[in-house]
Formats: C-alpha cells, structure tokens, sequence
C-alpha cells in the first residue's frame, strides 16, 4: 500500500474536532451510552474520568497493567513482576445463541482482554445476578459452557458472587467477570503505540458475532448459518509473541485490541486517537463473510462496526507483518488474517477508508445504539 491521500479541509476540521474535550450534554443514561461508540467514550472520558481518574484508568485501555517491585532488582528473580488485570459485564440477549452464550462470552472476553496485554491468563472471578424465577436448567447449561470454555482457555474461576433480585429487576441472567493474567516478557502493548509506518493486520472476518444476535433475537426470519465467533485468543497472541521474537523482537508488536463492541471501527479510532496518528485501511482487503454482509445489507448495518468476540486487530512494525500473518494463519483463530492498511502521519486522530471505486471517506467511531444488549 505506497498510495497515500491529501487531507482535504474537511479532514482537518473533523481532525481538530476530535481532539477536543469531550462535553457530554446528556441529563440522562441511554443506550447509545452502552453501544462501544462515541456516546459511550464521552460518558466514560466526561463523566467517569471526572470522579474515578488515576494515571492507570486514564490510559484508557481494556486492561490495567499492574507492576510490583521485589526488593533487590540485581537479578531476574528479583525483577519486578507485571500482571494484567481486566474486567467485564455481560447482558447479552438472548443469553444461548448458535456458536456460543453468555456464559462462553463471559469468559472468553475477559480472556481476551488479559491477552491482548501480552499476558498469560490464569484466573476469573464470575459474578451473577439471577432474575427471579430463571430456570436452574438454564444456569446449570451456563455454568458448565463457562466450565468447558475456561478449560479451553487454560484458566480456572477462583471466585465469585450470586445476587437474585425479584422478577422485572433483571433480564433473566447478567455475568461479571474480572480475570488477573501475568505478563512474562518484557513486552509493551498499548493503544498510544500505533507508529507511522505500521501495518494494520486483522486476524479473520469481521462481524460474525453481532450478526448472529441480531438474528437469533428473531428481528428478521432470515435463515443462515453464521456462528458467534467467540473464541478465547490465548494462543494466538502468544504465536504472534513468538514469531515477531524470532524474525525481529518484541518491541515490533506495538498494540494489540480486541474489536467487540463498536467492531474494528471504533477499536482503530480508539488507537489513532491515543497515538495521534491517521490509520488508513482498504475496503477491498478486509474480510467479511458472504452471509454476514447479506444480513447487514438487510438489517441497515456496517460490518466494520458490528461486534465481535473472537478477532484481534493488531498494530505491528512493517517488517514483520507479512511473518506474523503468516504465523497466525497456522492457528485455528487465525486463518484468514491478513493486513488491512497501514498508519500515516496525517490528519491525527483519523481513520480513513480507501474504498474500492479508489475514493477516501471517514470512518468515524459508532454513533448511535447500533446493536444494543450485544455482549
């Protein structure tokens, strides 16, 4: 991709526009507030920042990492010791959907955003709030989705807490879970990571898991076979650790994200903004299944802001990106990954869309309530 475009005024006065200090208008909490997009990061960065800011929140990543000092510090034992610490609610409906339910999605997508720290996961605390009345037949199928998949994830649920409020103060089944993993490399993943000249590389199709909700909900009778992609994605970051450490270093990895709510739109918003960058991607090289582009068509969607819940987006130097595609492709969550632009200098704070009649548009962050109750 050696084709780059002008920033026309247009694109420099939305530029400056997102730059400022958000300023949340609203006297009361919608949906929209909830949906990944921009409604949500102006409650979070106006509002929530405002009483609940540190120097850790403020980073504004889906993880904390927490380093701890060993007294001493002159050997490998006694350096410090980093973990990743992440947590997560989930209130999806309907809460079984083909390829998964809420108690898979529970614990893969905190699994996720431990792994996309570069860390190792290995532990989950599960909260449940339980509407009165919800049949023990259904919690049980939940508890034991959550047992198989945290086998497969390689973690163990060490703790947890139960509420049952009456009926109507609840929607069948909410999930929390918080999960602690330990970063063993000396690796530094952040969204302010993202540098000009770095490939974009997406690890497999975009918006299999919002389509299935929507169409498990039972909007449209559209009969098809798409799955939630749910899937935890341990393994692939690790192989992508693994090979850029052997054809470069580590330090050629420089941001990892998991797109689920908002989709890869507004994940690559949330990374140019933190790295005052541009990220330029091609229409013609991002992947979507036939399926789910037709139910998008049909249900008014963009595939780029769908969510999903089994797909990392990935910030690497030049030099390695064609390797670490080709690494990925060797993992079952990985096999259609490929690059899909690049980051530029200019205009900071964009991402921009280079479409297949060869035109540039804006992609801005979701804006609306799109796919509420997704996850």
């Amino acid at each position: 991709m050696t084709e780059t475009f002008t920033p026309s005024p247009l694109f420099q006065r939305v530029e400056r526009a997102r730059r400022r200090k958000p300023n949340v208008r609203d006297t009361h909490v919608t949906l929209a507030h909830g949906s990944g997009g921009k409604a949500m990061h102006e409650l979070i960065e106006g509002v929530f920042l405002e009483y609940l800011g540190n120097p850790i929140l403020d980073r504004l990543e889906d993880h904390a990492v927490l380093e701890f000092s060993r007294a001493g510090g002159a050997t490998d034992r006694d350096a410090p010791v980093r973990l990743a610490y992440a947590t997560d609610s989930y209130v999806v409906t309907p809460i079984f959907f083909p390829g998964g339910d809420i108690g898979r999605l529970a614990v893969n997508g905190t699994v996720n955003d431990l792994a996309v720290s570069g860390a190792r996961p290995l532990y989950l605390s599960a909260g449940f709030i339980l509407e009165e009345g919800f049949p023990l037949e259904d919690l049980r199928r939940v508890l034991a989705s959550m047992r198989d998949a945290a086998a497969e994830a390689g973690v163990q649920v060490v703790t947890g807490d139960t509420k049952v409020v009456q009926r109507g103060g609840a929607d069948k089944l909410f999930i929390n879970t918080s999960g602690v993993g330990v970063i063993e490399s000396p690796v530094r993943l952040s969204a302010s990571g993202a540098r000009v000249g770095d490939k974009v590389i997406l690890s497999g199709t975009l918006g299999d898991h919002g389509t299935t909700i929507m169409i498990a909900r039972g909007e449209l009778e559209l009969e098809t076979e798409i799955e939630s992609d749910t899937a935890p994605l341990g393994s692939l970051v690790r192989d992508m650790l693994d090979e850029a450490s052997r054809v470069a270093s580590l330090d050629a990895v420089h941001c990892l994200r998991d797109p689920t709510r908002g989709g890869v739109a507004t994940t690559l918003n949330e990374i140019a903004l933190a790295s005052e960058v541009c990220i330029e991607i091609r229409e013609d090289r991002i992947p979507v299944r036939e399926e789910v582009r037709g139910a998008c068509e049909i249900l008014g969607l963009e595939p780029l802001y769908v969510a999903n819940e089994g797909k990392l987006v990935a910030i690497v130097s030049a030099g390695v990106a064609d390797a670490l595609v080709a690494r990925m492709r060797q993992n079952a969550y990985g096999r259609d990954a490929r690059v899909i632009g690049e980051v530029t200098a200019e205009p900071r704070g964009i991402v921009a869309l280079r479409t297949g009649f060869g035109g540039t548009r804006i992609v801005d962050m979701l804006v609306g309530e799109q796919l509420p109750r997704i996850c």
